[in-house]
């Protein structure tokens, strides 16, 4: 487990997926320098989403945190908002031209960095992408080589919502889904894992986009619940739109009688279940991923090797966890293996 204490954190214990031990080990760019004596190869340069969302505020604690224990000198900037994707790149395009060794990306969108990040690319230095995958044809156009991928099965944890879902409810109930950003690969992935999980066994009357916004999903929910009063649940992809999908079903005064469901678990969610506003959030560790992200560049810059694919795992949280989740927050409440812990160069 990710333990509160920091002193824990390089030994953390993540556990993946069956299949990913066998994934074979695939080379990335990586410096000499092992951070012992403050040179280039050392340093990490991190550009990740808007900290307006929580999701990305304990992102960034993960990174912070780790180069902490781990005695790095790390550089961290985000977007103005989490759709910034102009502002993304140009802070990236800021930080390629500097003395960095390594880059952690977590870009808008799949192509926003791409540009940025050529510079980066034609240098030599390795990139570590982080939650939001890089458009695989994009990067290949642009000759980029992405070290490791590190993230959530976004498939999976739509699949786990709806699971719960289909428990929830009975046979034939009307349901509707709220997605993110129209197009966006990981809305798509957590809205296709949904509806593959439910099968026929529900009825979508709807499904719309909320901009990954509270105030757009309050609004998109009320509207579906006027028109649709025998709507009995609702899928949103991220946690903030979750929580305006639960003030619509407040509103209206049905709380208790529309089940809600999110993907995230960030705190003010986990508060939520807790109290028994969403019903239940499919928590991904944004802590974890940081964390993962910060000794992926210190196990590239020791000229180690890399697995091209990590993946974070998911935990369903309903009112049965939400004490113990918001008890350990933003660290993950339970424990997993660390795919990187025997990569990681001696300190």
């Amino acid at each position: 487990m990710f333990s509160k204490d920091a002193t824990w954190m390089r030994t953390a214990r993540i556990a993946l997926p069956l299949g990913l031990a066998a994934l074979a080990l695939a080379g990335c760019a990586g410096g000499s320098g092992d951070g012992a004596d403050g040179s280039s190869s050392s340093k990490v340069a991190a550009v990740i989403k808007g900290l307006d969302n929580p999701f990305f505020q304990a992102m960034e604690s993960g990174i912070q945190e780790t180069a902490d224990t781990d005695g790095v000198d790390v550089t961290i900037q985000a977007a103005a908002d989490i759709g910034d994707t102009t502002g993304q790149a140009d802070k990236l395009t800021t930080l390629a031209g500097q003395d960095f060794g390594c880059f952690i990306v977590n870009p808008i969108s799949g192509t926003n960095l791409v540009q940025a990040l050529a510079t980066v690319g034609s240098s030599g230095k390795p990139i570590v992408n982080i939650d939001n995958p890089i458009d695989a044809d994009a990067a290949k156009t642009a000759n980029l080589d992405v070290a490791t991928y590190i993230g959530t099965d976004n498939e999976a944890a739509g699949g786990k919502a709806g699971d719960y879902v289909k428990e929830q409810v009975a046979a034939g109930s009307e349901v509707a889904i709220i997605g993110g950003v129209a197009g966006d690969v990981t809305s798509a992935a957590r809205v296709d894992g949904f509806k593959a999980a439910i099968g026929s066994d529900l009825d979508v009357i709807q499904e719309s986009a909320a901009d990954w916004k509270r105030e757009v999903a309050l609004t998109t929910a009320t509207d579906i619940i006027a028109a649709n009063p025998n709507v009995k649940a609702f899928f949103a992809a991220n946690d903030d739109m979750g929580l305006g999908i639960v003030k619509a079903v407040e509103n209206a005064g049905l709380t208790g009688q529309i089940v809600v469901v999110s993907v995230d678990g960030n705190k003010d969610a986990l508060e939520s279940v807790k109290d028994g506003g969403l019903s239940a959030t499919v928590a991904q560790y944004p802590y974890a991923i940081g964390t993962l992200g910060l000794q992926a560049c210190e196990v590239a810059t020791s000229g180690g090797e890399l697995p091209k694919t990590v993946e974070s795992p998911t935990a369903l949280v309903t009112s049965t966890e939400a004490e113990e989740a918001i008890s350990a927050f933003p660290q993950p409440f339970a424990p997993f293996e660390n795919p990187l812990e025997s990569l990681l160069p001696s300190k």
